[in-house]
Parts: structure tokens; C-alpha cells; sequence
């Protein structure tokens, strides 16, 4: 009997087999291991990144040789104060904002309707519809609607068409929102922005209405309640984790981006093209790593805000 189990099972005694025993009997091992490479890649690869930017962010640049001074001062974060890249700031995080609160009221229909009423083939055209975008290529995207916004694109033609040509001419005479064409105002990088961050609104705020139990809405209806009461103290206090993470999507992406607002849009820039700019052509590291930390604290304290105020005690 001895002699057939050591036929089956050759060579029990050795190395890989005692290591499987030990991996069996230490399940906490065989965990350890498993999660051993992602969290190195995570720790190492990642926020190794972010230390060294962090600390980047606190040289500065010798006004006479152009090198790096590796001594740690606050001089690069004071120069984000100057106006022109306080500016920046301000433009940036403006922007951001514009496009969440915009997402968030375009979503919410969307997302209503297909959480509450979408069922079979509408519910799958649904999904295909918000998902068909993210398949395609965001460079291709992004020059389709430069094509689409510029004085020769669809829209003009549109406008012209209906004879509205003065109203969209007095728009884009407005400051600051306004410029030659729509493809090279505020406008235009505000519509590329929502339309290119509005799926990761739709999908976590449809996810979130969803899990909104059917007979809240009907109790508030036999209370009395009207449509807009309904919405506003049992829909939206439910729904309000799908917005958080909807909105964490959309004002960090925004934040960062650089190439919407380099192809569609004035030439003045937002945190990524400065970013780019410094690191690249300028070569001023420090104030590129200055630049680059300001998003990282404005979402770290976003996300603390939103976690004091319970956003994600239902997610």
C-alpha cells in the first residue's frame, strides 16, 4: 500500500511539495505572496512616483545656471501665487467645477430613467450607448468635435440653417466664454470636457439610483409628497454616493487633463498643459511638481470632505 501512494505521489519529501504543504496549512502565506507583487508595483512604481514629485516640488530652479537647487525651499510653491499662475489655478479648478455641476444635471435624468423604467433591449441599448464612446479613441474624439465646433463645422452650418447665425456670433463676443469660433473658446473645451467625462457620471449614479428601494417612493407619494419634495428628501439623499463618485471621476480628470484643452480652446493654460509646459520645454521641474501637487490636494481634501459628510457609507 506504501509502495502505490509513493507511485502517485512522487518525490513528497521535496521542496515543492513541502512548500505547497506549508502555503496549506498558512493560508495567511500563500495571501501574503499573492498580494506581495501588486502592492511592490503599487508602493514602489506609484507612490514612489508621487514622493519623489513631492519632494521635487520643494527645489527650486537657480535663476543664473538654470539647474536644480537641491535645497529644500517653499520659494517654487510662493510662485504659484503670482498672478499668471494663480490664474491658472483658477481657471483650472473653475473649469473642473463647471463640469461636474453640468454632468451631474445632465446625468441625472439619464440615469433615473434607465435605473427606473429601462427594462429588456432598452436597458441594453442603454449600456451600449454610454459604454459605445469609451470604446472609441479619445484623440479621435476630441479632433471630431474640433471639427464640429469650428467656423466650418456642422454647428455653424446648423446656426445658419435656422438664420441664428447673430445669436451665435453675440455668444461668442462675451468675454472670457466667447472667442473667434467655438472650437477656440471656454465654450467648446467646456463641451468636449462633459461629453468625454459624462459616462463615468452616468454609470455610478445609475448604479446608485437603482439600489433606491421602489416603496420609499411610493410612501412618499401616499404621504402627500410631491415631485420635487420626493426628489429632494428621499431620491437625492439615496442617490448622493452615485453622485460623489460620479463627480470624484469628472472634477479629477478634468483637473489633470492636457490635451482637451490644447487642441479645443484659447491658448491660455490649464494645470496639465502647465505641468507639461514646465517639465518639458521650460525644464523647471520644481514648479511642474508644484503645479502637479496642487490636484492631488485639492481631491485629497475633497475626499476627505466627502467622507466626513458619509458619501460613502453606502457605496
Amino acid at each position: 500500500m506504501n509502495s502505490s501512494v509513493e507511485g502517485i505521489l512522487p518525490g513528497r519529501q521535496g521542496i515543492l511539495r513541502r512548500f505547497a504543504d506549508a502555503l496549506w496549512r498558512h493560508p495567511r502565506l500563500l495571501l501574503l505572496l499573492m498580494l506581495a507583487p501588486p502592492v511592490l508595483w503599487l508602493g514602489i512604481i506609484y507612490l514612489g512616483s508621487l514622493g519623489a514629485l513631492l519632494v521635487h516640488s520643494f527645489f527650486s530652479i537657480d535663476e543664473f545656471s538654470g539647474l536644480i537647487n537641491y535645497e529644500f525651499t517653499l520659494k517654487t510653491y510662493r510662485e504659484l501665487l503670482i498672478p499668471a499662475n494663480l490664474d491658472i489655478l483658477v481657471r483650472t479648478v473653475s473649469m473642473a467645477t463647471a463640469v461636474t455641476f453640468a454632468a451631474i444635471v445632465v446625468a441625472f435624468p439619464i440615469a433615473f430613467y434607465a435605473a427606473r423604467y429601462a427594462r429588456g433591449r432598452w436597458k441594453a441599448a442603454f449600456y451600449i450607448g454610454i459604454m459605445l464612446p469609451l470604446w472609441s479613441s479619445y484623440l479621435v474624439k476630441i479632433y471630431a468635435w474640433k471639427l464640429v465646433l469650428a467656423k466650418e463645422g456642422i454647428l455653424n452650418w446648423l446656426f445658419a440653417k435656422l438664420h441664428l447665425t447673430w445669436l451665435l456670433e453675440a455668444y461668442l463676443s462675451l468675454p472670457l466664454i466667447g472667442g473667434n469660433s467655438l472650437s477656440v473658446s471656454y465654450t467648446g473645451t467646456f463641451l468636449v470636457f462633459l461629453y468625454v467625462w459624462l459616462p463615468f457620471m452616468i454609470l455610478p449614479l445609475q448604479a446608485a439610483l437603482e439600489r433606491v428601494p421602489v416603496n420609499l417612493l411610493e410612501a412618499s407619494a401616499d404621504l402627500g409628497g410631491s415631485s420635487r419634495q420626493t426628489f429632494r428628501h428621499v431620491v437625492l439623499p439615496l442617490a448622493l454616493p452615485g453622485v460623489i463618485a460620479g463627480s470624484i471621476f469628472t472634477f479629477s480628470l478634468t483637473l489633470g487633463d492636457y490635451i482637451i484643452p490644447q487642441i479645443i480652446g484659447s491658448s491660455r493654460f490649464f494645470i496639465g498643459q502647465a505641468v507639461y509646459s514646465h517639465q518639458g520645454t521650460a525644464g523647471n521641474i520644481p514648479l511642474a511638481a508644484a503645479f502637479a501637487v496642487v490636484p492631488i490636494v485639492i481631491m485629497g481634501f475633497y475626499l476627505w470632505m466627502a467622507k466626513r459628510a458619509g458619501a460613502f457609507d453606502a457605496l
